[in-house]
C-alpha cells in the first residue's frame, strides 16, 4: 500500500475569498507580517502499489479538482 497526497489550490488568477478572510483576520488577532493567504484542499489516498502516477493524476483531474479554477499536485509519501 502507498499513501498519496493530492494538494488542490485555487489558480493564481482566481480570487480566494476564504484566504482573504483569513489574511484580514490575522492582524486583528495580533498576528502581523502575513501579507497573503490562499486556502486549498488536501486529499490523502491509500492505494495499491499497482496504481501508477498516470492513474493518480487522472483521479485528481476528474474527481478531486475543478481544473477550470484549481491546480493540483500529486505526490507519494511515506506511510
Amino acid at each position: 500500500m502507498a499513501r498519496v497526497v493530492v494538494d488542490v489550490m485555487p489558480k493564481q488568477e482566481i480570487l480566494d475569498p476564504q484566504g482573504q478572510a483569513v489574511a484580514n483576520a490575522l492582524p486583528r488577532l495580533g498576528f502581523d507580517g502575513v501579507s497573503s493567504v490562499r486556502q486549498g484542499k488536501r486529499f490523502e489516498l491509500e492505494v495499491d502499489d499497482s496504481v501508477d502516477d498516470a492513474a493518480l493524476a487522472k483521479i485528481a483531474e476528474t474527481l478531486l479538482t475543478n481544473t477550470v479554477i484549481e491546480d493540483f499536485t500529486v505526490r507519494r509519501v511515506e506511510s
